[in-house]
């Protein structure tokens, strides 16, 4: 030993003598999907077990990116075309917004483009109709449903009334 032990180092040179590390669960044992040719692994694997949001971390043109990808299905929600629209501007607007930014380093500025609001509100007017009609169909199913049930009751009624009729007879 050196002349000088930390507070810190002295900790845990008892904590080894009493032996606190031994049996430890993966003593001795590689670290498990320890990849060495992803220098970020940990980082990867920190994002996935603590499930963690990393959109925030991304580069704004990525996430807008990300967002236009979702168009028009994510819109289905808002019930006015007036909102469809607004939502559709406000990214747009955005977009605008990000190209103002400098260009950082030697390579061209990545971009995201601009979405077409009319094509957009067009597309969204399509998939509400056709969730109309689904929702419709299954509530047409659901009531025929419900109906076959009843005269399937009926038909049992009319069948035990017919039996207890007969009983009755003999």
């Amino acid at each position: 030993m050196h002349g000088f032990e930390s507070i810190v180092e002295r900790q845990i040179r008892e904590a080894q003598e009493r032996g606190e590390f031994d049996n430890l669960p993966g003593s001795g044992k590689p670290l498990p999907d320890l990849r060495t040719d992803d220098p970020d692994w940990w980082v990867k694997r920190l994002i996935q077990r603590e499930h963690l949001d990393i959109s925030g971390a991304m580069p704004t043109v990525l996430s807008l990116r990300k967002e236009a990808e979702t168009f028009p299905q994510s819109l289905l929600e808002l019930q006015t075309e007036q909102s469809v629209r607004a939502v559709l501007e406000d990214y747009n607007w955005r977009v605008k917004l990000d190209r103002l930014r400098p260009a950082v380093g030697n390579l061209p500025p990545t971009i995201a483009r601009t979405v077409d609001v009319d094509d957009l509100v067009g597309q969204w007017r399509g998939l509400r109709e056709e969730l109309h009609q689904r929702a419709s169909a299954a509530r047409a199913e659901a009531e025929a449903a419900r109906i076959a049930q009843q005269a399937e009751a009926a038909a049992r009624r009319r069948q035990a009334s017919v039996w207890r009729r007969l009983l009755r007879r003999s």
